[in-house]
């Protein structure tokens, strides 16, 4: 479904919505004080690269609530990686499919009534300010409901029967807003997130992967592109997905790889089907056999995962590839501009961020539901010349 669509939905509906229900709501703010809970459900319908800056927040969860069953509830496409996590049972991962206004009403009733039957005691709300999560939380009837709240800021309504708000604070990262979401369960400060944010952020551990599925990669890649055996394989994601105002320049990559290539590494464009046209841009830039578009040759998450095991090195725009890599031993370098890595960045010493912190950085925030008001003129990227990112990898390589 388009986000411009889900985001006007949202807006409209879904402030409509909560407003309503808020009306409707008139228990106290302790509402179930008191008592430990028994069934969590965490609700994470964002990005899967979120996913992986929530793993602080999973296992302040089980330090603090060792008892109870743990769920979470997120989009279909993004249930993959949560399984790699290994974090959840996976008979309580709880999912949805976004793929279509139709399907999204389908999925919604029908893991509503999943969700009653199961009667959570607390939910724990991930979103920043979509509204649809927040109508989850309350209809699954919990008596603790935790979310992210506007307390005095003016805009972002979602709701008054939030009963457990949380400060969202953009000043610090996501994993510790995440871990704060979790000791407001039981808090009875205001607002209810005071608490020491000093190490909560720690190093992601690694995916299990096993020495066969490495060995099967390697041995397909190099049947499928000879000409790259035998050199370090250098990855590159071009693509800024969903959000375009996060990728560097396609002629910055150009001479980056060319650069690359003429000092005898091997470049592989990685991404979806769908950028098999910037890969084209690269390889014809290129014109040598050590450049190959593997847009769309890995079927998986867990695919692309295995190859950053093969490969020495990702160079990749802010989004999902670049959160996955922590999860492995390579290196990466990583471009930030519309979004700020004080926020967003891995949890990995592996990573070397570039940010260039204009006057106008980060303008993709919660605030403005990461809808930039750039005219597309990315100059917080393009200020990172290709020469600079080369000599980095080259140190990273070396």
């Amino acid at each position: 479904m388009d986000v411009n669509f889900q985001r006007k939905v949202d807006r409209f509906f879904g402030a409509f919505l909560c407003r309503i229900l808020s009306l409707l709501y008139r228990k106290k703010n302790r509402e179930g004080a008191g008592k430990s809970p028994c069934r969590i459900l965490v609700i994470m319908l964002s990005e899967m690269g979120s996913l992986v800056l929530a793993q602080p927040m999973f296992q302040r969860i089980k330090e603090k609530f060792p008892g109870a069953s743990v769920h979470v509830l997120l989009f279909e496409k993004n249930r993959e990686i949560l399984d790699l996590l290994e974090v959840i049972p996976p008979e309580n991962i709880l999912t949805i499919s976004d793929k279509s206004i139709a399907r999204l009403t389908r999925d919604s009733l029908n893991i509503l009534k999943r969700m009653r039957s199961i009667r959570f005691d607390t939910v724990i709300d991930c979103e920043l300010f979509a509204r649809i999560s927040s109508l989850f939380s309350f209809f699954t009837g919990a008596a603790v409901r935790v979310g992210f709240h506007r307390h005095t800021m003016e805009g972002l309504y979602r709701g008054d029967f939030i009963n457990r708000p949380v400060l969202y604070n953009p000043y610090h990262s996501i994993p510790v807003q995440f871990v704060g979401l979790v000791d407001a369960v039981d808090s009875s400060a205001v607002p209810t997130n005071k608490f020491s944010a000093e190490n909560v952020v720690k190093e992601s551990p690694q995916a299990r992967i096993g020495e066969t599925e490495i060995l099967g990669i390697k041995n397909r890649l190099y049947s499928d592109y000879p000409e790259i055996r035998g050199k370090k394989l250098v990855l590159l994601y071009p693509s800024g997905g969903m959000l375009p105002i996060r990728a560097w320049p396609p002629d910055y990559f150009c001479k980056l790889a060319e650069g690359l290539i003429h000092r005898g590494y091997a470049v592989a464009i990685i991404g979806l089907k769908a950028d098999k046209g910037l890969a084209g841009i690269i390889l014809s830039h290129c014109g040598d056999s050590s450049c190959v578009d593997l847009t769309g040759y890995t079927k998986s998450i867990r695919e692309l995962i295995v190859l950053f095991h093969v490969a020495s090195l990702l160079i990749t725009n802010d989004g999902g590839p670049g959160q996955f890599a922590v999860l492995t031993p390579i290196k990466s370098i990583l471009f930030h501009g519309p979004e700020t890595p004080v926020l967003y960045g891995p949890l990995s010493d592996k990573v070397h961020v570039f940010y260039r912190s204009l006057s106008c950085s980060p303008c993709l925030t919660a605030y403005n539901h990461r809808n930039s008001p750039c005219d597309g003129d990315n100059v917080c990227l393009k200020s990172i010349q290709p020469e600079e990112v080369l000599e980095k990898a080259l140190s990273l390589l070396g």
